[in-house]
Formats: structure tokens, sequence, C-alpha cells
């Protein structure tokens, strides 16, 4: 007599997973499955000196790709780039003098030397005058307010002063082009705060052109007034920002917080994303949103409430549907 327990059919799952396992992997010795896709499709883009454009469009669209076929770390199938004469791919150090590139989950800094130990290593390989390289560095750090963590070792600073020290190392050879890919992910709101500043007054000050990527909405509005949509590799809007903010974030999400227990729902058409009996969070219209507070404010007694702007992915996909 046999019985069925929780531990046998956890044995038994595990057996057939394996052999199921084996027999994958014996097969794929033999006959492989690829699925090709184009990660950068049919897309044309032209940059003019000093501009600061914001590349937008959901995870998995091309951006990071598009960044990495304009500094040469990848090259395209078909196509042609050109980038201040050069062509990318060819790797010529001229090029590489004239650019630089900053990837927010990645470092070029060594985590167990200090800042200022990085950049003399910079100074050397960008052939850095030691006038240039003085007066970069004490304008950058100034602008940063970092002099003080410049000799602390890299590993022990948070990531904010992380990334801060990141841009400084970027910025050192003073290139004409900078390529930013997410710099403010992972950042409390006060250094995101702080690197926009920054990029601000770089933008500004040097007129350096700036291709910026960021899942961030308020990257993009503080720092950009041009904007490139992309998904699934093609780009589907160039142009103003403001244009584009009119015409598609047609949404403002609301959260609400009650300090009692309540089943409140506005009368106005929403969608709701969080719902619980202290706390409710929806997508609302534009122009639904004041009638929609007065009702909260009269009918529930409020912890907290707010309001931002609707997420950049549903802003995209409504681009993409209308497209």
């Amino acid at each position: 007599m046999s019985f069925i327990t929780l531990e046998n059919l956890t044995k038994e799952y595990t057996r057939f997973n394996k052999e199921e396992g084996l027999k994958g992997s014996i097969k794929s010795l033999f006959k492989r499955e690829y699925i090709c896709k184009r990660a950068v499709c049919d897309f044309s883009l032209e940059i003019t000196e000093g501009e600061f454009v914001g590349l937008i469009g959901p995870n998995g669209a091309g951006k990071t790709t598009l960044m990495k076929m304009l500094t040469g770390i990848i090259s395209p199938t078909s196509g042609r780039i050109s980038v201040l004469g050069y062509v990318p791919n060819e790797l010529k150090n001229a090029y590489k003098k004239q650019f630089a590139i900053v990837m927010g989950q990645k470092s070029q800094l060594f985590q167990d030397l200090s800042a200022a130990d990085t950049f003399l290593l910079l100074k050397e390989i960008y052939d850095i005058p030691e006038e240039e390289y003085r007066k970069n560095l004490n304008y950058l750090t100034e602008l940063f307010s970092v002099k003080d963590y410049l000799n602390v070792q890299v590993r022990t600073l948070s990531l904010g002063e992380r990334m801060k020290m990141e841009l400084i190392a970027a910025l050192l050879h003073d290139p004409k082009i900078l390529f930013l890919d997410e710099p403010t992910i992972g950042l409390d709101a006060v250094a995101q705060k702080q690197i926009r500043e920054f990029l601000k007054e770089v933008n500004r000050d040097r007129k350096t052109t700036i291709l910026l990527t960021s899942h961030y909405m308020e990257d993009i509005k503080s720092l950009c007034k041009r904007c490139v949509v992309i998904n699934h590799g093609q780009k589907i809007y160039d142009g103003a920002l403001d244009v584009l903010l009119s015409q598609y974030q047609t949404h403002k999400k609301i959260t609400v917080s009650f300090e009692e227990a309540t089943e409140f729902l506005p009368g106005s058409e929403i969608q709701i994303t969080e719902q619980n009996p202290f706390r409710l969070s929806f997508l609302a219209k534009r122009g639904d949103v004041n009638g929609i507070l007065q009702q909260i404010m009269h009918s529930c007694t409020i912890e907290d409430i707010s309001i931002e702007e609707e997420e950049i992915g549903n802003v995209i996909e409504r681009i993409y549907q209308a497209q």
C-alpha cells in the first residue's frame, strides 16, 4: 500500500525535471533552436552639436544596443553610422578621445583604489595635459562637491557618490559627446536631482552633446527638450518632448492612504493598480483629476495622497499602438 506525501511528490517532481533536462541537453547537441531578433531596425537619427536628447523606451526596446553601436562596442550588420566624422566600430583612438559613456550598471572605477588614483590613470590613457587635467578636475569636483571623497576607497563610497565619480571620470578629457545609459538608476531623490543639475550645467557651459536613456520620466522632462522613442528596435517618435507628453501622457497616477479602513471608489472611470482597505492607487484621466480629488477629500479621512506622472512604459505603449 503506497501513500502520496509531499515528500514523495517533491522527489518525483525533481526526478522528472532531471530526466527532462537531460533529454533537452542531449537534443540540443544535435539540433539547436535559434530565435533571430533584430535589436535595432530601420533606424535613422541625426543629432546636432550641443543638443541634449532623451532616448526612451521599454526594457528590450534597443536603447542600449543603439548606444553600443554609436560608441563602437558592437558593429551594425548593415547601414552606416557616422559620429563626428568617424565610423565608431573602426575603434580609432582619435574617436575614442572625442566621446565618453557612462552606464548605470557598469563601472569604470577600480573598486579597491581611490577615485583620485583612477583619475590619474585616465589622465595617462587620454594624454591629458597636466594643466588641463587640474583645471577639469577642480571644476568637476567643485561642481559635485566631492573633493573630500577623492582619496577614499571607491568601494566604501555610497551609490550616489560613486555615480558622481563615474561622471567626473567620463568628463575629465572634455569629450564632445557624452552617452548616458540610465545614470540615475538606483539613486535616491536627492542624488538624482544633484546629477540632473550637474548634467544641465555641463551641457550649458561646455556645450557637450548628451544622449540620455532613462526609465525615470523626471530625468527626461527636466533635461531634454527633444526625445526619441524606440520600441522593438524601431523609432516611433522623434521630436519635442512637450508635444509628445501633451498628446500621449493622458493620465495621472494617484495614490491615497486612508487613516481608517475604507472601500471608497471614485465615481469617475479609473484604472486601479493597487487596492486594499487602507490604500488605493489608480490611473485617472487628466481632466478628471480635480473632480476625483474633491470626492476623496469629502468622503474619506486621508493620511496621505500623492499625484504622479504616468509611468513612461504606459506612454510608450500608447504611442506604439497609435503608430
